[in-house]
């Protein structure tokens, strides 16, 4: 990979001087001087030899020799003093241009170096502290401050720069503040021992909107995790497949500022049919054919961008359509749709974390799709088996009740003390068959926990039960009980078990329930007065009403990761506790 910062040249070429070089004029002057002075001494020479007095001659000859001569000599050294001083200034110039240049180019470093390490800043607070130290080292300064929208900041000293090296430290009032805007919000402060140039100053604004593009990029990187943590949470969570793909795709809409949003999924048939839509005018109808869009989004198996009569054909009111498959490997579950009324609303590069999120979606349906199929599997389970306890416990009680009245219709007239006997016990019978069908009914009829919520659900059954089995029943809760949905279905299945346990087999004069919440647990206790049992001696005993017996529960139970523990004896009564973690335990 190239430099993206060009270094510039460490001797750059000078000038030419106007006319020859000094080179060639002291090498002419070098060559022509000797034959000059030759010349001039015999010129001379001549001229005093013909004074024709031997005294005029050896005056003439001082003059020359001793006033021309040297000063000939002292001007020719001084031009070449002269030519040897500009040199100097030349070289002293290009010696300072140098140190210059190599200043810039350790600054122009330091800048790479520092966007390189806010890209690989992990998140933003680490951003503001690298930037701050960048800024301390790009600019020389001797503090820097740096604050963003927020309340985040980071700051950096020049002693925390160079080790042994470092700066001697400088009074706060000694120093010279410089402030820079950051563009977005924010802004820069550095403090310098020397007030700074107009070149530090255009320097610290390149770092401020560097910075700013640093910020920018963490604060997506955080809202991009926020945002798959935050599907995650959905898939967790959520087993109603409306309210799951409401909540995916309100959430990717959010994430792009996407006025509409649809998801159709795959049939049995392999069809794909809308189960979720919203637009500007609310929710849409369900169940309808997909868009040709749709289809294309399908067969291509990644995702695309759709304009104009392609997005009106899936949203009405809009121009832009993003589809994304949903896709495993076990073929296709559906098509996210995001609709915008805006041309080219989408950002591509925001596509590949949408596709991933359109992965974790398709996770979400299956496991609802799972979760149905098991509740409707468990539903007819549910049934054949109430059908059989029916066949035979009530049938079969109410077929032997029928024999014990055919038996009494014949000994009314030959043996009536007999026969009002036999109609005692089959009024008995009777009655203890109607409490039994009860019991049943009470345990099997629907409770809606969305309408009420787990806490007045609770209270709610635990007082109709006192008053349909005449057991004195209370409850005391406690704390704070926040559970997943499908957790809160859970304890109230395991609350409408335990209690049916009691009805049926405690003969209990009193039952006490107990819901608990702390920061990491709920815990749910069921304590009767009854007759008690062994439970290693019925841990696989299944109930007439729920279907669960004691291991099912436990393995419910554990499956959460909970506890489950039950604690009984013959004649002590009973004492049925399950733990279930609170929700976001999970991160702790």
């Amino acid at each position: 990979m190239t430099d993206p910062v060009a270094r510039p040249p460490l001797s750059p070429p000078l000038p030419e001087p106007p006319g020859a070089r000094l080179s060639d004029r002291v090498r002419w002057v070098r060559n022509v001087l000797p034959v000059l002075i030759v010349l001039v001494v015999a010129v001379v020479e001549a001229m005093i030899l013909r004074l024709g007095d031997p005294v005029r001659e050896v005056w003439a000859h001082v003059l020359f020799y001793g006033l021309v001569g040297p000063s000939v000599t002292f001007f020719s050294v001084e031009w070449i003093a002269e030519g040897t001083r500009a040199r100097e200034r030349a070289e002293e110039e290009l010696r300072g241009l140098y140190a210059e240049l190599s200043a810039s180019h350790q600054r122009l470093r330091a800048v790479q170096e520092l966007m390189r390490d806010l890209t690989d800043a992990p998140d933003l607070g680490a951003v503001l502290e690298v930037a701050a130290r960048g800024a301390v080292r790009v600019t020389g300064a001797a503090h820097a401050t740096l604050t963003v929208p927020g309340g985040l900041s980071g700051s950096a000293h020049a002693e925390q720069q160079g080790g042994a090296q470092a700066r001697p430290e400088v009074r706060p009032e000694a120093l010279y503040p410089l402030r820079v805007p950051i563009p977005g919000g924010g802004g820069l402060v550095l403090h310098f021992a020397a007030p700074p140039g107009m070149d530090t100053e255009a320097l610290a604004h390149a770092l401020a909107a560097e910075v700013a593009t640093g910020v920018e990029a963490a604060r997506q990187r955080t809202l991009d995790l926020m945002t798959l943590y935050s599907v995650d949470q959905s898939i967790r969570a959520e087993r109603n497949m409306r309210r799951l793909l409401s909540r995916i795709t309100r959430t990717m809409a959010e994430r792009l500022g996407a006025q509409a949003r649809a998801a159709y999924l795959s049939d049995q048939d392999g069809v794909l049919r809308l189960e979720y839509a919203q637009d500007t005018s609310g929710e849409r109808q369900s169940g309808l054919p997909a868009p040709a869009f749709a289809e294309r989004v399908a067969s291509a198996g990644t995702p695309l961008i759709g304009f104009e009569e392609e997005a009106a054909a899936v949203f009405p009111e809009a121009r832009t359509v993003l589809g994304l498959p949903m896709r495993d490997e076990d073929g296709l579950a559906g098509v996210l749709m995001l609709g915008d009324s805006a041309p080219g609303a989408f950002d591509e590069a925001r596509v590949p974390l949408l596709a991933l999120m359109a992965g974790q979606a398709t996770l979400a349906v299956r496991n609802a799709r799972a979760h149905v199929s098991s509740e409707e599997l468990a539903i007819s389970d549910e049934r054949a088996r109430i059908a059989r306890e029916i066949h035979d416990g009530v049938a079969q009680s109410l077929a032997f009740t029928a024999i014990q009245l055919d038996l009494v219709t014949r000994q009314l007239r030959q043996n009536p003390d007999a026969a009002e006997a036999q109609v005692r016990a089959a009024s008995a019978l009777l009655r203890e068959q109607i409490r039994e069908v009860r019991r049943s009914i009470f345990a099997l009829r629907p409770i809606d926990l969305e309408r009420y919520g787990l806490l007045e659900t609770i209270r709610r059954y635990v007082a109709d039960f006192g008053e349909q089995n005449a057991i004195k029943s209370t409850l005391n809760v406690s704390g704070e009980v926040a559970l997943q949905p499908s957790d809160e279905a859970m304890v109230f299945r395991l609350l409408q078990e335990s209690l049916n346990n009691v009805a049926k087999h405690a003969r209990a004069r009193e039952v006490q329930v107990s819901l608990r919440g702390d920061a990491r647990l709920t815990t749910l206790r069921v304590q009767d007065d009854g007759a008690g049992f062994d439970p290693e001696a019925v841990s696989g005993r299944v109930s007439s009403a729920g279907g669960l017996g004691l291991m099912q529960m436990r393995e419910r139970v554990e499956s959460r990761g909970g506890q489950y523990r039950v604690l009984s004896a013959p004649g002590h009564g009973t004492v049925i506790e399950a733990e279930l973690p609170q929700a976001g335990s999970w991160d702790d």
